[in-house]
């Protein structure tokens, strides 16, 4: 008995016919949907250390649109009671904070040896080329001057938790 032969035409057709039926009666989740659920299901946290109050509330506002967890510290003091309750993903710090500057305290997170792991971002107005090299020296995984442009920011978050799984 001779074979049928098969009209990749009419099979095509079919497959578009059946595939638009069920996107019109199903909703169909989207790379970037299903990134966001991911998110709000396991959000990373970000621990911003800044002595401007108006700068950490536009920081947690900017990452919290994005999904992200926040957490703020004003200074040193704050940022001790904060890691009773908070295990950061990454850490975005000034260097002009009161008591302990941001390099003493990058130094000892550095040092620390459940923290020195955690992505440290250097965010700062101080932008001698003497000032980012100090923060590297510490162990700094980026610095961004200020102003910084919200989108780099937040592409350098993203890109150093992606990295630091």
């Amino acid at each position: 008995m001779a074979k049928k032969k098969i009209n990749a035409q009419d099979l095509i057709a079919r497959i578009e016919k059946m595939t638009k039926a069920r996107m019109a009666t199903g909703e169909v989740v989207q790379l970037d949907n299903f990134r966001d659920l991911k998110k709000k299901i396991d959000p990373k946290t970000i621990l911003v250390i800044e002595d401007d109050e108006t700068m950490r509330a536009a920081m947690k506002k900017i990452f919290e649109m994005d999904g992200y967890l926040v957490k703020l510290a004003a200074d040193g003091t704050e940022l001790a009671t904060l890691l009773d309750t908070v295990s950061p993903d990454l850490i975005l710090l000034d260097i002009g904070l009161p008591w302990l500057n941001g390099y003493e305290l990058g130094q000892l997170l550095k040092e620390h040896k459940e923290l020195k792991k955690i992505p440290l971002v250097f965010v700062s107005g101080k932008t001698s080329d003497e000032d980012i090299r100090k923060a590297f020296e510490i162990g700094a995984d980026d610095f961004v001057k200020k102003p910084f442009d919200i989108e780099k920011l937040k592409k350098t978050v993203a890109t150093l938790l992606k990295i630091s799984k």
